[in-house]
């Protein structure tokens, strides 16, 4: 089953006071981009983090946020008394100086960040790691969940274009049978128009006539469309990553469609090869779109 490249899954996990939320955004791209917003205290665990989005995630543009909190009970706040002292002393000598009439209080204190300081003890990173792969897991879970039902929309669409390419390729086979006779004959009483005063060989001329006629023939050209089709519905049924394949395949059966168009003079064929063009672009909109 095909997977959508664009999807949002959210995770969460709380044990032993730690508690992980992770957000994940994805979006089509060609190759794989990820970029990962992590609190700095644990910013060594990035590297796991984006190894374990390589093993999920193929291919897309990837934001991963990381929120992390922590009620230790070996947290403790320091006060620095000596800094504490120097700013006292520092602001008694404004208020001396300038006639100032209001105290210094706890509240003006607590407001230079650097006299408090949190010290927690040192993070077990392998178990910090542990407890953030749950929050992770939970949150590629829904994310792929979501791909893949956007991608079984995207699945039944595709299948109804190519199944509409296909029936324009079957017309176009049925007609294409009586195409090159009529060229042929077209090609015959054109040439003989032309040359009614010169002598010909009647023979030579039937067979530069079936060597031209020939070149016109789009025989080659439908089954090798009717081939690609069938391949292409066939890889929308492989596991895995398969974006890539479905734009190649692509763009070999819009190859097949232009050379169909240039052989044809035919009106109706070249309507239905116009159609077909028309379904090519949109299955290649939405293929920028499969994982």
């Amino acid at each position: 089953m095909i997977k959508s490249m664009t999807g949002f899954g959210r995770g969460e996990h709380v044990q032993d006071n730690v508690t992980f939320t992770v957000d994940v955004r994805t979006v089509n791209h060609r190759y794989s981009d990820i970029s990962i917003r992590i609190p700095r205290i644990i910013s060594t665990l990035e590297e796991k983090v984006r190894e374990y989005v390589n093993s999920r995630v193929s291919r897309g543009k990837i934001d991963i946020y990381v929120n992390y909190s922590s009620f230790s009970q070996d947290a403790k706040v320091m006060v620095d008394n000596n800094l504490a002292a120097a700013y006292v002393e520092s602001l008694t000598s404004l208020k001396n100086q300038f006639g100032l009439r209001d105290d210094i209080s706890l509240s003006v204190l607590t407001r230079f960040q650097d006299i408090l300081k949190l010290e927690t003890a040192e993070l077990d990173m392998d178990y910090i790691w542990s407890l953030l792969r749950v929050a992770l897991g939970n949150a590629f879970d829904a994310l792929i969940e979501m791909r893949k039902r956007e991608g079984a929309r995207l699945q039944e669409d595709l299948v109804g274009k190519l199944d509409n390419i296909s029936e324009k390729v079957q017309y176009i086979k049925e007609k294409s049978s009586l195409l090159v006779d009529e060229y042929k004959a077209k090609l015959y009483d054109r040439i003989k128009e032309l040359t009614k005063d010169i002598q010909l060989d009647e023979n030579r001329l039937l067979t530069e006539v079936a060597i031209f006629a020939d070149k016109s023939s789009i025989d080659e050209e439908i089954v090798r469309l009717g081939s690609h089709v069938k391949e292409f519905k066939k890889a929308l049924s492989m596991e895995g990553s398969i974006g890539k394949k479905l734009d190649f395949i692509l763009q070999e059966m819009n190859r097949e469609v232009n050379t169909i168009g240039s052989k044809v003079s035919d009106i109706t064929i070249t309507n239905y090869v116009i159609d077909m063009k028309t379904e090519v672009e949109k299955i290649r909109e939405q293929v920028q779109n499969i994982e």
